[in-house]
């Protein structure tokens, strides 16, 4: 089964993220960062639940350091709303959970 937060890279973010019509929810995260991994369950279910919403893509900031940079990204994970091609919201860390986060892109719709 494919993912539902499907990777994005420097070459794509464009067209994935600040091109995209749909709200999205950018997940900044790195293979060794242990909540970036436990939150990533729930991104699956909230992508399940926002579908036709809401897209999320994940950015691993360890290869795709050049977007990392470009947004400022100092803590992981780092959750970034984009609306009409521009940042709206954001939320780093793991603190208030999968609703913390739910919360961030309910207000931004």
């Amino acid at each position: 089964m494919a993912s539902l937060t499907p990777a994005t890279t420097d070459k794509t973010f464009q067209g994935d993220v600040l091109d995209s019509e749909s709200l999205v929810l950018v997940d900044f995260w790195a293979e060794w960062c242990g909540p970036c991994k436990t939150i990533s369950p729930a991104l699956e279910q909230l992508a399940t639940k926002l579908a036709g919403k809401l897209k999320i893509v994940k950015v691993d900031v360890a290869s795709q350091r050049a977007t990392a940079s470009r947004y400022g990204v100092s803590a992981l994970p780092t959750f970034v709303v984009f609306k009409g091609g521009k940042e709206v919201a954001r939320h780093a860390g793991v603190a208030g959970g999968i609703q913390a986060i739910e919360k961030l892109v309910m207000h931004a719709f």
